[in-house]
């Protein structure tokens, strides 16, 4: 019987270790943490209709949306793990209006801000669509040894030493970058690890697939709905019309087109006039790794990357795609 060669996340991590030379370990131990907290959720979401984690939880978090039993199931478990690898100082989740931080001194001797949507597309669990985790990770501003502050969280995106997010599918998988490419792990159940199956990802310069929420056309930016008719327009060169995809949780729409080529949009609206993503929780990491794929990212008029965040819940418009995608669309802005 033919096997095949395993290499699982720690491993990975562990060789790669000589990218950071100021970690010293640090980062591969947290790192290992947030794989820990993906199987851990995996689990959960796998028995969403064997056990009691479907429905709403009862509570309306800081951005006014109703929580959903597995949505604190899994803030919860990430926490905890990165409690538990004391190299982290603090964390930000969407769920939460405040930053979390410990008061032992092991956490607060910890390197690493921790920023995450701990259960992204949560509106898609209880009809077993595709759901996901994203996160990120900065390297603290304060002095170690204490509580870290607001400044440590309001970093820009371009201080990120690590994003990536978790796909809990037909697989789970664990994408991340550290500004050094992109890498993909496949969850074996078989021997419960990430073992890697998608070798430094790149997003093809050009795609066939438009990814955004038409049911609010009417709401939407001229330069926008312009776009729109452009995608749909018949044009053999550029393969047009491109095909129209929107599952509803960005953690599966982006990683579609991370690998196959397409645009995801989420623009304002007069609802949401700054856009509904957050900021710090979803746009920079997704930002992130679009670029060390070979993509962009746009809030329509600045690099994602290179926005100041003004506060912990900050929303944002969000163009992430295939480079010359993204740059057509510009065009129309």
């Amino acid at each position: 019987m033919n096997g095949y060669n395993v290499k699982t996340l720690t491993q990975f991590i562990i060789e790669r270790q000589a990218d950071f030379p100021y970690a010293t370990g640090e980062f591969t131990r947290l790192l290992y943490q947030v794989g820990v907290a993906a199987k851990l959720v995996n689990k959960k979401v796998n028995k969403a209709g064997l056990v009691d984690v479907l429905g709403e939880a009862g509570n309306i978090n800081v951005q006014g949306e109703e929580q959903k039993k597995l949505d604190l199931l899994a803030n919860w478990q990430f926490v905890q793990a990165l409690k538990n690898s004391r190299e982290c100082c603090g964390v930000a989740s969407e769920e939460d209006q405040e930053i979390i931080t410990w008061d032992d001194e092991l956490s607060k001797d910890g390197n690493y801000i921790f920023c995450m949507d701990p259960l992204d597309g949560s509106s898609n669990i209880d009809v077993n669509v595709s759901i996901g985790t994203v996160f990120s990770i900065y390297r603290r501003i304060s002095p170690r040894g204490t509580k870290p502050t607001m400044e440590d969280f309001l970093q820009p995106g371009n201080k990120q030493v690590a994003a990536g997010y978790v796909i809990y599918g037909s697989s789970t998988m664990l994408v991340y970058t550290t500004g050094r490419g992109v890498y993909g792990f496949t969850l074996d159940p078989s021997i419960g690890e990430f073992c890697l199956s998608h070798l430094n990802i790149v997003t093809p310069p050009d795609g066939a697939i438009y990814s955004i929420n038409e049911g609010n056309y009417n709401h939407f930016p001229e330069g926008v709905k312009k776009y729109i008719e452009y995608c749909k327009q018949e044009d053999k060169p550029t393969k047009r019309p491109y095909s129209a995809r929107y599952i509803g949780s960005l953690v599966s729409d982006f990683h579609r087109n991370l690998l196959k080529g397409g645009i995801f949009m989420y623009p304002p609206t007069a609802s949401a006039p700054k856009g509904k993503l957050r900021l710090i929780y979803e746009c920079n990491p997704i930002a992130f790794l679009a670029e060390q794929a070979g993509g962009i990212a746009t809030d329509g008029k600045n690099r994602i990357l290179d926005i100041q965040p003004e506060s912990l819940h900050q929303r944002v418009p969000l163009y992430v795609g295939s480079k010359n995608m993204v740059q057509k669309l510009q065009e129309f802005l």
